[in-house]
């Protein structure tokens, strides 16, 4: 396992991010350039810290009475913390050692370099499919979906629990074939707790400023209720505990 990875922060947060209060640790570098990204200071390795697995544990150390009290644990987010397979591995482990509830916040993309034991780490996956079609796929995140849905596959053969997000995009993401491909799909897997259904927001437009990085979704409007109301039920009447 390695000993040292690109961190690019690290929180304390509530009702995110998996179930109770949790210890988020965001590593840097991620593959896809999704439009709506809120965090473009995550893109790249090199923008993070280098960071040892035993300081990560110190820190998930000094939380580890409350998040046990609160009902909650560590997740482990990015970025992609699949481009950096072996350090999450390690953290992993280190918090399952702590006696830590452990998430992995992913869009699968990477889905294969996540090792068996990777997962056997992992008690809960927090899964983004972000789109079905794959034409809007490449559109709004750079990549291919193929990935993220063969990895959803082989979480549901391993019995893996995962929570589905789904970020709801107007004009992008929102077509009712799109959603109903998603929420198809996603019926079909037998590990899925919830879907979340998150609407598009722009809180990380100043970040994009300070960056010198023109916010590719500027001018798009974030969802009404009307249209939330729509897709969350596209979801639930498949079935699917929505939120």
């Amino acid at each position: 396992m390695i000993a040292t990875g690109s961190v690019h922060s690290w929180d304390v947060a509530t009702a995110v991010d998996g179930p109770g209060t949790r210890f988020v640790l965001f590593l840097s570098g991620c593959p896809l350039r999704c439009l709506y990204c809120h965090n473009p200071d995550t893109w790249h390795m090199r923008d993070g810290h280098r960071t040892t697995v035993d300081e990560v544990a110190g820190e998930m150390a000094k939380f580890r009475r409350f998040i046990e009290v609160a009902g909650g644990g560590m997740t482990i987010s990015g970025g992609e913390p699949l481009l950096q397979p072996d350090f999450t591995a390690s953290v992993l482990r280190r918090a399952k050692e702590l006696g830590l509830h452990t998430a992995l916040d992913t869009s699968g993309f990477l889905g294969a370099r996540a090792t068996d034991e990777l997962l056997a780490d992992t008690d809960l996956v927090l899964l983004d499919i972000k789109s079905w079609d794959p034409v809007t796929y490449r559109r709004v995140t750079g990549g291919e979906v193929a990935p993220t849905l063969e990895f959803a596959r082989r979480l549901s053969a391993m019995r893996k629990p995962m929570w589905i997000r789904f970020v709801l995009v107007p004009g992008h993401t929102d077509a009712v074939d799109n959603v109903e491909g998603i929420a198809s799909f996603v019926s079909t897997l037998d590990t899925v707790e919830r879907v979340e259904v998150l609407p598009f927001h722009k809180l990380g437009a100043p970040k994009y400023a300070a960056l010198g990085i023109p916010f590719p979704l500027d001018d798009v409007p974030t969802p009404d209720a009307v249209l939330l109301e729509r897709v969350r039920r596209q979801f639930s009447d498949r079935g699917l505990r929505t939120h």
